[in-house]
């Protein structure tokens, strides 16, 4: 599939007057087409059942460099997959876009593809480490949205728990960042957690729950007794 078969399939679910509202609430400088996201879900699903790996790798290249906006969601969504045979490109591919993230949005889906290949990997937080120490504050903030799967499970082995640690360790270090959008994504980590490991969660409020911003200690709070 080239890149101008793909656009033209979103193009075809662009809904008129939709796009002013979504590049606003967005903050979209970039070109914004005005699809709904079901649209996006179902095309790309019907993508990754009709191409193959390497096919997907090169589509969803070309798609985020089309800098269109649902065109980078769309090439995030083409490579979630919990299992993919041979994932290296894929998560070569991820990784290369987290510089670039400049919204929420974008971000949020290409670590939801991300999460599931380091998922796959484990070894590959070794490559995340680093980013929380980025002047790139896109990079610091995925550092924490793609481990979210460690903060989900009920019984974790060995391995898991001392990547929920570590990660832990990232949050303490990222804990005097005042950007509004690390706080939240501190406090995001700490409450999905607190749903399956309050004692850490307590254990990390107790000690620098005072360092965060008081809605993100809230928002880390909420689901604790």
């Amino acid at each position: 599939m080239t890149l101008d078969d793909a656009l033209a399939e979103l193009m075809a679910g662009a809904e008129p007057g939709r796009a002013g509202a979504m590049a606003a609430y967005h903050k979209q400088s970039r070109r914004v087409l005005g699809i709904p996201n079901p649209f996006l879900n179902d095309l790309a699903k019907g993508w990754r059942q009709r191409l193959a790996v390497q096919e997907r790798v090169a589509l969803a290249d070309a798609l985020w460099q089309s800098d269109i906006f649902e065109a980078r969601l769309a090439a995030a969504k083409l490579l979630t997959q919990a299992r993919i045979p041979d994932d290296t490109a894929v998560w070569g591919l991820i990784a290369s876009w987290v510089p670039e993230f400049d919204s929420w949005a974008i971000a949020d889906h290409a670590c939801n593809a991300g999460a599931r290949r380091l998922a796959a990997d484990p070894r590959r937080i070794d490559t995340v480490e680093p980013w929380i120490r980025s002047a790139h504050m896109w990079t610091r903030r995925a550092a924490l949205v793609i481990t979210l799967p460690w903060t989900k499970q009920n019984h974790p082995g060995a391995g898991d728990l001392a990547i929920r640690d570590r990660v832990l360790g990232w949050a303490a270090t990222l804990a005097d960042d005042r950007n509004r959008f690390i706080q939240k994504a501190i406090g995001w980590w700490l409450r999905d957690l607190s749903r399956h490991d309050p004692d850490r969660t307590r254990a990390f409020l107790a000690r620098h729950g005072a360092r965060l911003k008081p809605f993100a200690a809230r928002e880390a709070a909420r689901h604790l007794d």
